[in-house]
């Protein structure tokens, strides 16, 4: 996906990196995330105003999704596996209680799972590429909903298929529509106050 090198690790050797290497990267020192496409360890980065905006969002979907019992919210450091030698890491990300091994929260470190909802919020090092190649992994394994927000242009749009999106801005109003009924979120109150980048 045109991903730039810097965020692409030499130690495992790109092709031969496996989950123990995720999971070891997660426990060192420095606590750096990575993602695991076809075997190459793939650093999942996000600046400041990029993990402000996900931990605001994370406390949105939160105050909607508990006290209606609808399942679990998860942040940016929440590790899935999609398939076999293809681990992600949304910057947020929504999962139904049905979608959840009987019904209860996993015990492993990287479980297994597809989720509802699926949030990235775009940095500088992503590319068009790795973006497309990330909607193409969520989809294919039946996330019903993707959210890619733009913190610059002050955008967000919404995918409910590789080729379905439409695309929102500051001045629109989100709705969950079948992926979390009644949710309606104001896209001006998501982002900074004043507009300032």
């Amino acid at each position: 996906g045109d991903v730039p090198l810097s965020r692409i690790p030499l130690r495992p050797f790109p092709g031969t990196a496996t989950e123990k290497d995720v999971i070891a990267a997660l426990e060192a020192a420095d606590k750096r995330l990575f993602e695991l496409v076809d075997g190459t360890l793939v650093e999942k980065t996000m600046g400041f105003k990029e993990s402000r905006l996900a931990a605001r969002l994370v406390y949105l979907l939160m105050a909607f999704v508990e006290p209606r019992n609808l399942g679990m919210v998860t942040g940016a450091d929440g590790a899935i596996r999609l398939m076999p030698k293809l681990i992600r890491i949304p910057d947020v990300a929504f999962i139904t209680w049905d979608r959840l091994p009987d019904r209860k929260e996993p015990k492993e470190p990287i479980p297994h799972l597809a989720p509802d909802l699926v949030v990235e919020v775009l940095s500088k090092s992503n590319t068009k590429a790795e973006m497309a190649r990330k909607l193409r992994d969520y989809f294919a394994i039946d996330v019903r909903m993707v959210w890619y927000i733009d913190p610059k242009a002050r955008t967000l749009r919404l995918y409910t298929g590789v080729k379905q999106s439409v695309l929102l801005h500051e001045t629109d109003t989100l709705d969950g529509g079948d992926v979390l009924p009644g949710f309606q979120l104001p896209l001006r109150s998501l982002f900074p106050s004043g507009g300032q980048s």
